[in-house]
Order: structure tokens, then C-alpha cells, then sequence
């Protein structure tokens, strides 16, 4: 039997190559999807609320109810992925989103609708800290931060997307052909998703170790025929800390993350997630609202948002190439910080020019935040708790998500839109310092070591 150090030596010496780059493309193509289909609601709900003659507090509900899903499914799928694999609840996930995602093309009341949206939101919530912690188990220390980070670049590409969908889409089929064209991909996500095998540290540390071995033996076959070798590098020592701990000495994965440093780092990643996700969806669910009451059309609209969206693909881009060098902790404060500025700035300009120059860079920050916190959160918990970290954290993140386009609603017809900005700024300063004076640098480290 190999030892638990051996796992994990033998997965980072690995280099990368196509193989581990399917694995990853496989993984992203379910988080484009997903983000394609949280952004559709930014540019759909103006149709929605005009077709069910909904208030503006009867909007923000509506749109929050797929964050209310995704706090359920997060949390849920979370504690199912270190009990029954990752592999497993990656494929369920897909299916209830597909599926949950053509139930919301024949909704016939605004009731309905919102269940619906519910269950949306549990579909993609439950792939999320999955997808994190595959990649996070099967990329080497040394790339593993760029690989997460760009995994978190399917959401710009997929907020375009969005754009481009509710462009061409609504003007003949309405928002229900939006939702119908969503639900077509899970199908396709759901058949290639076979490639991605089950994480062989997460196998080890279940006690399923000749699984583990085959898988990791699979692996390595893979890797020298895409290098045409019949070596490998010779796995380096391990540090004493990187040795795993047996079954006996473990508590619940919930209850990991309370105990000793792992309380603070709980802490510092549930309040990063909750004031990230409260000023980012609060904003970004009204964007085509808040533009239509500065006097522009809806089609203009859905045009602005999807152009300044495209600052997200530099953003995405430059946390990848930058967190591993630059650090987690630097990343994680710069681009809150910048997404705080532009956002405020944002919120207070009155012409085309200097709306979308605020507005791409505005973005730029903001999908930067988005790749560093998806990149940073599963690194800090063990490989027994780390699917239910990731989890957790992404749950509270949706309490933030579900409270913020409500909060919107209700300051809009009360401050304006400056207040609405404010708002958005506010919370993203408070997370920088949540990480700033609790957070761990990871750079560079294995996870074990972490």
C-alpha cells in the first residue's frame, strides 16, 4: 500500500500536459454554463418583471431566489463530496441544473418561477465547491493557483455569453427561450464529464486505497504517453506536516472547521465570502435596471453590460498570472479594493464614456476577485474537510448574494443610486480587511503543508 505522503508526492511531480488540461476543460465547461446561467438573470429581468407586473422589491426577491438555492446546495454539496466522492455530485449537479433550468422556461406564475430558481440555484451551487476541489487535488503546488483561477474565467466568458444569448434570444422567444437554450448544454457537460476520474487523494484519505492507487496509476500512464516516457520524476520528500491524519483522530468535516487554525481561517473566509457576494450580485443583478433609469433602452442596456464585461477576461487573466507569484493575500486585497473604487466611481457617472470606462475597469477587479477567492478557499482545509469548506464558505457567500439585490431594491427607491453603490463599496472594503488581518498566505505550498 502506498503511504498517504506518496499519494501526494506522486500527483505533484507530475508536469502538466494535455491530459490534466482535458481534465480541467471538462470542469470549466460546467462553470461557464453555470455562470451563463446566473448572469441570464441580469439581463432577463426586466422582461420578468414587466410580464408578472412585479414591484422593484418583487424583482430583487426574484432575483435572489436562485442565491437562496445555491446557499442549500453549496453547504449540501459540500459535506456529500467528502462523504461520497467528487466525481458523484459533479453529475448530479448538472442534471438538477438542467433540468431545474427548462422548469424556469414554463413557469406560469411568478411563484412558480421562483421555486424553480430555487432549485436552479442548488444545481449550480452543488458543482461549484466540487469543481474547486478537483482542480485544487490534481494540479501540482507550483500551478495550482493559475489553474483555479482561470477556472473562475469561465464566468466572464460566460456572463459575455449571457449577453450575447439575451441579445438575440429575447427579441423572438422571450425569456423563457433564454432559460430553454440553458438547459440544452447540461446535457452535453453531463456526457463528457466521464473524463474527469475520481480524486485519488480524496480515494486515499477515504480508506479506498487499491481505487486510489489505480487511479493515480492511470494517471501517471497518461502523463508518460502524452510525454512519450517511460519516467517520471522522482517524487520529492515530504515535510513531516504534509503526513495525513487516520481516521480515529478526524472529527466531522463541519466540525474540522472549527477547531484550532482552521476557526480563524472559518472566520476570515465566511466573512470574505459574505460582503464579496453582497456587493457584487447586489450590483451586477441591477445593472440593466440601473442603466434603463439613467435613460437608456434595454437593448442598449444588455449591449453596455456585455461590453464592459469583456475587462473581465484581462482581470481573470492577470490574478491567474499574478497569484502565484505575487501571493494569495495581495491579490485577494488588491482586487477588492480596486472593485470598491470603481464601483463607487461607477455609480456616480452620468455620460456613455465614463459610465463604460468605469465599468470595464470596474469588472476587470471584480472577475479578478472572483478567480483569487475561488483559487484561495479550497486551499485552506484538509482533503477530509476541504469539499465541505469550499462549501460552506460558497453558502454564506450566497446568504450575501441572496440579501444583496433585496438590499438594492429597497435603497434605490430610498438614496438612489448612490447609495446602491455605496453599498457595493462598502462591502467590498470590509472583506479586504477580513483578509487582511486574518487571512494565510498559500503560495506555494502543497496542501498537505497548508
Amino acid at each position: 500500500m502506498p503511504s498517504p505522503p506518496s499519494i501526494s508526492a506522486r500527483l505533484e511531480r507530475l508536469p502538466i500536459t494535455n491530459y490534466q488540461r482535458v481534465i480541467f476543460a471538462v470542469i470549466a465547461s460546467a462553470w461557464f454554463f453555470d455562470c451563463v446561467d446566473v448572469a441570464t438573470m441580469t439581463f432577463i429581468l426586466s422582461s420578468i418583471k414587466k410580464e408578472f407586473a412585479l414591484a422593484t422589491d418583487q424583482a430583487g426577491a426574484l432575483a435572489s431566489m436562485s442565491f437562496l438555492g445555491m446557499f442549500v446546495g453549496a453547504g449540501l454539496s459540500g459535506l456529500l463530496a467528502d462523504r461520497f466522492g467528487r466525481c458523484v455530485v459533479f453529475r448530479w449537479s448538472i442534471m438538477l441544473w438542467g433540468l431545474a433550468s427548462l422548469a424556469c422556461a414554463f413557469a406560469p406564475s411568478v411563484e412558480v418561477l421562483m421555486f424553480t430558481r430555487v432549485l436552479l440555484g442548488i444545481g449550480m451551487a452543488m458543482e461549484l465547491p466540487v469543481g474547486q476541489s478537483l482542480v485544487c487535488e490534481y494540479i501540482p503546488a507550483k500551478k495550482r493557483g493559475t489553474y483555479v483561477a482561470l477556472l473562475e474565467g469561465a464566468w466572464p466568458v460566460g456572463f459575455i455569453a449571457a449577453g450575447i444569448l439575451a441579445h438575440f434570444i429575447l427579441p423572438v422567444w422571450g425569456w423563457r427561450g433564454a432559460f430553454i437554450a440553458e438547459a440544452i448544454p447540461a446535457v452535453i457537460v453531463l456526457i463528457i464529464r466521464r473524463i474527469v476520474p475520481e480524486s485519488p487523494r480524496w480515494l486515499y484519505e477515504s480508506g479506498r486505497v487499491e481505487e486510489a492507487e489505480a487511479v493515480i496509476t492511470h494517471i501517471e500512464s497518461k502523463v508518460k504517453a502524452e510525454l512519450k516516457t517511460d519516467e517520471l520524476p522522482k517524487p520529492e520528500p515530504e515535510p513531516a506536516q504534509a503526513n495525513s491524519v487516520s481516521n480515529k483522530e478526524r472529527s466531522h468535516p463541519f466540525i474540522e472547521l472549527f477547531k484550532g487554525e482552521y476557526r480563524k481561517r472559518t472566520i476570515m473566509v465566511w466573512t470574505l465570502w459574505f460582503f464579496a457576494l453582497l456587493g457584487y450580485y447586489g450590483l451586477t443583478t441591477w445593472l440593466g435596471a440601473l442603466l434603463e433609469s439613467k435613460g437608456f433602452t434595454m437593448a442598449k442596456s444588455t449591449n453596455y453590460i456585455t461590453l464592459i464585461s469583456l475587462a473581465g477576461i484581462p482581470g481573470f487573466i492577470t490574478a491567474a498570472l499574478l497569484v502565484e507569484s505575487w501571493g494569495r493575500k495581495p491579490m485577494m486585497i488588491t482586487t477588492l479594493l480596486g472593485s470598491a473604487l470603481m464601483a463607487y466611481f461607477y455609480g456616480t457617472a452620468d455620460s456613455v464614456p465614463v459610465i463604460v470606462g468605469f465599468g470595464l475597469a470596474m469588472q476587470f477587479f471584480m472577475f479578478g476577485m472572483w478567480s483569487v477567492l475561488y483559487a484561495y478557499t479550497p486551499e485552506l482545509y484538509p482533503t477530509h474537510a476541504r469539499a465541505t469548506g469550499a462549501g460552506f464558505a460558497s453558502s454564506i457567500g450566497r446568504v450575501g448574494a441572496l440579501i444583496g439585490p433585496v438590499l438594492v431594491g429597497m435603497l434605490l427607491s430610498q438614496t438612489g443610486q448612490p447609495g446602491v453603490f455605496a453599498l457595493a463599496a462598502g462591502s467590498f472594503v470590509i472583506a479586504a480587511l477580513a483578509v487582511a488581518l486574518l487571512g494565510k498566505e498559500t503560495k506555494g505550498l502543497t496542501l498537505e503543508e497548508i
